[in-house]
């Protein structure tokens, strides 16, 4: 029997995985955190707030205290409220959760999801996710991130719905702009193949954990990291210190702050 513990992972890292293998083992194995810029530490803030605000009025308590002080977090409700129905006017016969929580194990791991709002009825279930920056202008970026297809991926297999009956709504509520929306379909042809490409990442993954614990080899760049990747000029002004690994360190990987995609 195999009691190793399952090595929980989100969607963040999944991106940084793609993106940046060093990068995920400066933050998630050596704990080397991002310095952050008033102006970032100020937007992570008020994204947090919304997204407490949102849950709050999802469980039906008050929000007054919330939006006394911000002008801001009011206009945004009010807006996103009149924009999605659903929000105002759920449906008899449908079940909806706010912060909805999921865990799916896969192959040694154990994918996590959080989403802003699910609603789920007899033959279909629509994902919602708060987004407190500006809609971005390529859509298909948006759909390659792992958070649209770790988010459709879990819950297709943690429920009884189709890919097909699957749906997520990215809905971005930051003023001056009125609410704007982006939403993606899901069909069994991206569910396979997303399925593959865990797949992939984890067998990537197995080896460069086993060779940075046992051989203290560091994790590797991409072959177009000097040109593509966001933190690569990082690493030419640090001084690199390998760690051990321990047996169980990887048990609890939180959250890194929501990027713009």
């Amino acid at each position: 029997m195999n009691d190793k513990p399952l090595i929980r992972l989100s969607q963040s890292q999944l991106n940084l995985l793609e993106s940046c293998p060093p990068q995920f083992q400066r933050l998630y194995l050596e704990q080397l955190g991002m310095p952050m810029s008033p102006e970032q530490q100020e937007r992570l803030s008020w994204g947090s707030q919304f997204h407490l605000l949102m849950q709050q009025q999802e469980l039906g308590l008050s929000v007054d205290a919330l939006l006394k002080e911000d002008e801001q977090l009011r206009h945004s409700l009010t807006a996103l409220v009149q924009a999605v129905p659903l929000l105002n006017h759920p449906s008899s016969n449908s079940w909806q959760e706010a912060e909805h929580y999921r865990t799916l194990a896969f192959n040694g791991y154990l994918l996590s999801v959080i989403y802003d709002l699910l609603i789920a009825d007899s033959d279909r279930a629509y994902i919602l996710d708060w987004k407190t920056y500006l809609q971005p202008e390529n859509k298909s970026k948006l759909e390659r991130n792992w958070q649209t297809r770790l988010y459709l991926y879990v819950l297709a297999e943690t429920s009884d719905y189709l890919p097909e009956q699957i749906s997520m709504t990215y809905w971005f509520v930051k003023l001056p702009k009125e609410p704007q929306s982006l939403t993606f379909t899901y069909n069994s042809q991206q569910h396979e193949q997303t399925e593959r490409d865990l797949s992939n990442i984890f067998n990537k993954l197995d080896g460069w954990l086993n060779d940075y614990a046992s051989k203290g080899i560091d994790f590797p760049h991409l072959a177009n990291c000097e040109e593509t990747c966001f933190y690569y000029s990082q690493f030419g002004e640090m001084t690199h210190k390998n760690s051990q690994l321990s047996s169980h360190y990887l048990e609890n990987i939180s959250e890194i702050e929501e990027i713009p995609i």
